[in-house]
């Protein structure tokens, strides 16, 4: 089990750092990074880097159909945990 916790720390620093640079990129009018991007970093165990780059950056945390499928994606990997844990 111990991997799987490296693989939520490394993928949330991952996706905390692309949060980061779509800021930036936002604020200088540069290409951005996708949603869809943002979202499938999320899925891919980085949905507490998400949420803290969320909290920290101020980004994408105010866009009520981004934040919908966000909280989904919390809640799938919730339930999968509950999934594994009660079985």
């Amino acid at each position: 089990m111990i991997w799987l916790a490296g693989i939520y720390v490394v993928m949330s620093l991952v996706t905390g750092l692309a949060y980061w640079l779509d800021k930036r990129l936002a604020q200088g009018g540069g290409r951005r990074i996708s949603e869809r991007t943002l979202h499938l970093l999320a899925l891919a165990f980085g949905w507490p880097g998400a949420l803290l780059a969320q909290r920290l950056v101020r980004h994408k945390n105010r866009k009520g159909a981004f934040q919908l499928v966000f909280w989904l994606i919390v809640g799938v990997h919730i339930a999968a945990w509950a999934w594994w844990f009660r079985r």
